[in-house]
C-alpha cells in the first residue's frame, strides 16, 4: 500500500464501473458524484482495491438530491494544491439528479506505535494480574508481591478471549476495507480485572454483508477462544482455598452459575476422562472462570440493540426493522429484573442479581435510542449469512443464564 497522501484515482480509472459527473473535496476526503455502471455493490467491491492501494477507504452513499453536470467529465484532476473544492459546477439547464456518491477517505497507514492501545493493554495486564492473584489464586500480594506473576494463566486466558473477540472484528473490517483501530483494553481492578475491550470503526460500512461480517466475526472468534480456554481450565488442577479464607469470617460469598454451554463442555470433558475432581477445600481453576466470563460477555454483546454485535447482525438481517427489535430489548431486561426481584431471596448485602439486569436495561435503552449502524448500500442479505446469524444467536442463548451469580451468606 502506498499510504496516506497519495493522489486518489482520477475519474477515468472509474469509468468502467462508475460514471463520474463531479468530483468534490472535503479536506482529505474525495467525493465522486455520479452513478454506478454496474450493480452498486459490485462497483464498490471492484473499485475498493484500487483505492486501498492509494491509501483510501471507499464507501458508496445515496445522494438523490445532488445535482451534477451530465454532458462532460471534468478535466481538472491535477495535483491536490491546484484543485478547487469542487472540480466542476453544473451548468444552468443541464443538471441531472445523481443517485450515488463514492466517498474516498484517507486511511491511517502510518507505522507509528499506537501508544494509547499499548498503555491500556499494559494497565489491563497489571489489573488482571492483581485481581487474578489476590482474588482467584488466593495469593497475599501485599506480603509476597512477586508471586503476582503466578496468575499469568488467568491473564492469558481472560485477555486472550477478549482480544481474539476484538481481533475478529478487526480482521473482518479490514477485509471489507473499513478503517478500524486496534483493540482498546479497559482496565478495572475488580472481579475480572477488566471491563472488556473495544475497537473504533472510523470508516463507512459499505454494505449489509460487511456489517454482518464485522458484527458476527467477533462473537464467533471469541467463542472459539472461550471453548478452548474452558476445556483447558477444566483439565487443570484445582486451586487450594487457604484456611484463612475459609474461616476468615466473611459475611457473604458469591456463587457463579454455569450457562448451558459451559455445562455441556464440562460434561464432554468428564465423559472423555479429562476432567478433575474437587475436594471440599478446593476451587475450580481460575482459567475456567475466564471461560465463564467469555460466555457472559458474548451473551451481552449479542443483545440485538444499537451498535452491539447483536445489533449489527440483526440490522444486517432484517434491515431497518432492527429498531423495532431493539425497542423490545430494554423491556425484556427490566421484566427479567422484576421477576428475579420478586422470586429470589433477599441477598445479605441489600441488592442482588436483579440489579445487573436493571443496569443492562438502562444501557440497552441508551443504545436503542442512539440507533444501529447504517450500511451505505442497504441490500438484502444472502441466506447463508442469515443462517450463520441465527446459529450465532443460538450460541448466544447457550451462553445465557438468568442468574449468572448469587450473593449468599457465608
Amino acid at each position: 500500500m502506498s499510504g496516506h497522501g497519495d493522489e486518489p484515482p482520477p475519474p477515468g480509472e472509474l469509468a468502467g464501473l462508475f460514471r463520474v459527473e463531479t468530483v468534490r473535496y472535503d479536506d482529505d476526503t474525495v467525493v465522486y458524484l455520479g452513478a454506478p455502471v454496474a450493480q452498486p455493490r459490485t462497483a464498490v467491491e471492484q473499485l475498493r482495491p484500487t483505492f486501498r492501494e492509494r491509501g483510501y477507504s471507499l464507501s458508496l452513499e445515496r445522494r438523490p438530491d445532488a445535482a451534477v453536470h451530465a454532458d462532460r467529465q471534468s478535466e481538472q484532476f491535477g495535483p491536490r494544491s491546484d484543485r478547487s473544492s469542487t472540480v466542476r459546477e453544473p451548468g444552468i439547464g443541464d443538471a441531472v439528479r445523481s443517485s450515488y456518491a463514492l466517498v474516498a477517505e484517507p486511511t491511517d497507514t502510518g507505522t507509528s506505535v499506537p501508544w494509547l492501545n499499548v498503555v491500556l493493554l499494559l494497565a489491563t495486564i497489571a489489573s488482571t494480574l492483581y485481581v487474578g492473584a489476590s482474588g482467584w489464586y488466593y495469593i497475599p500480594v501485599t506480603e509476597q508481591p512477586l508471586r503476582i506473576f503466578e496468575a499469568w494463566p488467568f491473564v492469558v486466558a481472560m485477555l486472550g478471549v477478549l482480544g481474539i473477540h476484538e481481533l475478529g472484528h478487526y480482521v473482518a473490517a479490514r477485509y471489507h476495507g473499513v478503517d478500524v483501530t486496534l483493540p482498546y483494553f479497559i482496565p478495572f481492578p475488580s472481579l475480572l480485572g477488566t471491563m472488556g475491550a473495544v475497537i473504533n470503526i472510523r470508516g463507512h460500512i459499505p454494505s449489509r454483508r460487511a456489517l454482518f461480517d464485522i458484527g458476527v466475526a467477533g462473537p464467533l472468534a471469541g467463542l472459539v477462544a472461550t471453548v478452548v480456554v474452558t476445556v483447558v481450565g477444566l483439565t487443570l488442577d484445582p486451586v487450594q482455598v487457604p484456611e484463612s479464607v475459609r474461616s476468615g469470617g466473611a459475611q457473604y460469598a458469591i456463587n457463579f452459575n454455569d450457562p448451558l454451554l459451559l455445562q455441556a463442555i464440562e460434561a464432554l470433558v468428564n465423559a472423555l476422562g479429562m476432567g478433575v475432581t474437587y475436594g471440599p477445600t478446593e476451587a475450580v481453576h481460575p482459567v475456567v472462570f475466564a471461560g465463564w466470563a467469555g460466555m457472559f460477555f458474548t451473551f451481552l454483546n449479542l443483545l440485538p440493540v444499537g451498535q452491539l454485535d447483536g445489533g449489527h447482525i440483526v440490522r444486517a438481517i432484517v434491515g431497518r426493522r432492527q429498531e423495532t427489535v431493539a425497542a423490545a430489548v430494554p423491556g425484556g431486561l427490566f421484566a427479567l429484573a422484576g421477576a428475579l426481584y420478586l422470586t429470589q431471596d433477599a441477598p445479605p448485602i441489600g441488592f442482588g442479581v436483579w440489579t445487573l439486569w436493571v443496569f443492562w436495561g438502562l444501557v440497552s435503552t441508551g443504545l436503542a435510542y442512539a440507533g444501529p449502524a447504517t450500511p451505505t448500500v442497504d441490500e438484502r442479505l444472502d441466506r447463508r449469512r442469515v443462517a450463520v446469524g441465527v446459529a450465532t444467536f443460538a450460541l448466544g442463548v447457550a451462553c445465557f443464564t438468568p442468574v449468572p451469580f448469587e450473593i449468599v451468606a457465608a
